[in-house]
């Protein structure tokens, strides 16, 4: 079994307490297990995702009511973010993970139900939406924490680029499968195959154990603590501090365009349920380069291609919408660059992380992430919500994109965050329990 080696004198201040299950299978093994069963998962989720957005955007055409569905998606996950990476640094990240898929299914079997009885209300789906949400919170940092236990270290800059690739490759086959399942099955019974899924995704964590550096319960301090503690870490970190408020500048402009693509499709391109599917799968085969470009390439200087592949993904956000009506082809090939270039940013940060944050942490800053993001994400909805209306959908996608752009190269301008991926460099933990 190979984990991360330079864990050096924390060794003194931890317990290695391994998950239950075969905690000495062959890293190899275990690791692309759990990685197939995370795939039919996310493929679920994102399926279902498709297929809620797309049902309500056939059945408001609002702006607004999308916004709100996005709120949902997101808020939840970002005010509860840092509690899940907390409970990710402190608890066992395997049964956080099976727990979240468990309850996020149960939310899904309820949602069928309403549907196949014709109850369905709009707010029954606002509500789903953010008990899923809640649960990512718990799921998401359990599960990147994880990354670096699952494989040796020198393999990390491809695990990032091969999770890149697989969420990639379920945009690619989500939104085509979302439509076709749509069009042969009732709504609810559409709703049903994340249900499968989640069962796809927990079965491998049912198996195999995931090893975990913890601090011991006596030594750790209370949930706040930790919790402080974590938020210490990117507080007492300049460079951390710097590319946390970019990415959350970046999000806060940029988050509304994937939730309003259908009304864009829609009203701009007077397209359907297959065009917004096309749209997004074809956006889905971009991510799927660009994380094999990660995974080929594994950058040895993170910060560059961040800055420059969001920069560039942004761009090509913005000049997505000002192609004529009767082009649509020509939008997809630039909403193609979008997802190719935003995984070459994005992979590379995960990857930062990962590499320079002691695993015993990883769960709280890589949650406190989530939220700037999560936070920022929902903000950028209300603000876009009204511009959106006056505006039109067309004209506040080339907006963001501008000013994602200028937000994106305007990193270049700080050394400080230029110094963060360089060889060698250490996270400062700061004072353990300091909450500023």
């Amino acid at each position: 079994m190979s984990t991360r080696s330079d864990i050096g004198s924390l060794e003194a201040d931890i317990c290695n307490q391994p998950g239950a299950g075969d905690a000495g299978a062959p890293w190899r093994l275990r690791f692309w297990s759990v990685f197939t069963g995370q795939a039919f998962s996310l493929l679920g989720s994102a399926l279902t995702q498709f297929v809620l957005l797309w049902w309500i955007t056939d059945t408001t055409s609002s702006v607004s009511a999308l916004a709100t569905a996005g709120m949902a998606a997101l808020l939840p996950q970002a005010l509860l973010g840092p509690l899940g990476g907390t409970f990710a640094d402190r608890y066992s990240r395997r049964l956080l993970m099976i727990g979240a898929d468990a309850i996020s299914a149960l939310c899904m079997i309820f949602l069928i139900v309403v549907f196949l009885t014709n109850r369905i209300e709009l707010w029954h789906v606002y509500v789903m939406m953010c008990v899923r949400s809640a649960m990512q919170a718990f799921q998401a940092p359990a599960a990147a924490a994880s990354m670096s236990m699952l494989v040796p270290r020198s393999f990390l800059p491809r695990a990032a680029g091969l999770v890149q690739t697989l969420q990639g490759l379920t945009t690619v086959a989500a939104a085509p499968l979302g439509a076709l399942a749509m069009a042969l099955m009732p709504m609810g019974w559409a709703l049903g195959i994340d249900v499968l899924t989640a069962v796809l995704g927990i079965s491998p964590l049912l198996i195999f154990g995931i090893p975990q550096i913890r601090h011991c319960r006596r030594r750790a301090g209370g949930i706040l603590q930790q919790l402080c503690e974590g938020i210490g870490v990117v507080w007492h970190n300049p460079g951390l501090r710097r590319l946390y408020a970019l990415l959350g500048a970046v999000v806060l402009v940029i988050m509304p365009s994937f939730t309003l693509v259908p009304l864009l499709v829609k009203e701009h391109f007077a397209g359907g349920a297959p065009q917004v599917a096309l749209m997004e799968g074809l956006g889905g085969v971009g991510m799927v380069i660009g994380g094999l470009v990660i995974a080929s390439i594994a950058p040895r200087r993170q910060v560059p291609w961040i800055l420059w592949g969001f920069a560039v993904s942004c761009i090509a956000l913005a000049l997505t919408p000002l192609v004529p009506a009767h082009l649509f082809g020509l939008a997809v090939a630039w909403w193609v660059v979008s997802g190719l270039t935003f995984i070459l940013g994005n992979a590379p940060l995960t990857a930062l992380l990962q590499m320079t944050v002691p695993n015993h942490l990883q769960g709280r800053v890589l949650s406190l992430l989530t939220t700037v993001m999560g936070l920022a994400a929902p903000i950028g909805l209300a603000m876009a919500t009204p511009l959106g209306e006056w505006f039109g959908v067309r004209w506040l996608f080339v907006g963001m994109g501008v000013l994602g752009a200028m937000v994106s190269i305007a990193g270049f301008l700080s050394p400080t965050l230029l110094r963060l991926d360089r060889p060698f460099s250490r996270i400062d933990t700061g004072e353990p329990g300091a909450c500023l």
